[in-house]
């Protein structure tokens, strides 16, 4: 999996989560919105119950799924719009390799290969003198910040 593939996985997962979040109070805020109109038309809930002159229940019902129905809205287009605007960068792990005779000072720098660690021995020899090479050193590339300057 490449690290493009690992940060598109990472980032629909969440999104996904949050979707599913989001359309089930979505669904609770609309079966909010149908017993409110159910209560204050009829006075017969969905369920069957009958109460005469509710009004005051159906009003907050209402005025509480339409917030939910809001809110849910909102923040399923904002993580919508956040997901795709989020990048993340796995960054480039590196390898340095060395020749271990001494006279010699043969530096090669590799990207990192699973097994790789500080002095692991190679079977290749050195371009150089033929002897044997060492890693020598595994680090992270840090890539510097764009500066910005304010005007």
């Amino acid at each position: 999996m490449t690290q493009k593939d690992q940060t598109s996985a990472s980032t629909k997962k969440i999104s996904n989560y949050i979707t599913m979040i989001v359309i089930i109070v979505m669904v609770l805020a609309v079966v909010a919105i149908v017993l409110a109109v159910s209560l204050y038309y009829t006075g017969t809930t969905v369920t069957g119950s009958t109460q005469s002159g509710d009004y005051g229940a159906a009003v907050v019902l209402a005025i509480i799924g339409l917030i939910a129905l809001a809110m849910s809205s909102v923040t399923l287009f904002q993580s919508r719009r956040q997901v795709a605007q989020m990048k993340i960068e796995i960054p480039k792990v590196m390898t340095t390799i060395g020749c271990t005779n001494t006279g010699c000072a043969d530096k090669t720098i590799r990207e990192f290969q699973r097994g790789d660690f500080v002095y692991r021995e190679l079977d290749t020899p050195c371009p150089k003198c033929g002897g044997r090479q060492m890693i020598t050193a595994v680090y992270k590339e840090v890539k510097e910040k764009e500066k910005t300057y304010a005007v």
